[in-house]
């Protein structure tokens, strides 16, 4: 089964700064294309600027190397003419991911993958990495 989510910024970073942890796994998912990314313009330039933040030391291959397996995989959500949104986030900039995946939500199943779940309203979809894979782990052990 092939799953579609809005992965959150600090699930790459979390992945980038520990390589064997579940944010990884998640990660590695997208590469390997269990789970399609859902983005769009706005989402990419966050992924690009918080990635590339000299606090994080992260070698330019490295940053490449993860956006580009999620670019080679991603399915871009159109979010130019967003409706109006029902819920207030606490956080104005995770206001296009939650945007992306209700876009999203409209054709098909999708999740938001975030590491700060109490950013976004309390939601089936809206889970954390671990419920990420739990819900991959549960759908191969019933296949």
């Amino acid at each position: 089964m092939i799953y579609y989510a809005v992965i959150d910024t600090n699930v790459l970073v979390s992945a980038m700064l520990k390589g064997i942890s579940i944010p990884s796994t998640v990660v590695q998912h997208v590469a390997t294309g269990k789970i399609i990314p859902l983005l769009n313009g706005k989402i990419v330039n966050e992924y690009v600027e918080v990635l590339s933040r000299a606090k994080f030391k992260f070698p330019i291959p490295k940053i490449d190397g993860v956006l580009n397996d999620i670019l080679r995989r991603a399915i871009f959500i159109d979010t130019d003419n967003p409706g109006e949104l029902d819920e207030v986030l606490p956080d104005p900039k995770d206001v296009v991911f939650y945007e992306v995946v209700m876009e999203a939500r409209k054709d098909c199943d999708a999740y938001l993958v975030t590491g700060n779940i109490k950013h976004f309203p309390f939601k089936t979809f809206v889970v954390t990495p671990r419920e990420m894979l739990d819900i991959i782990n549960q759908s191969v052990e019933s296949e």
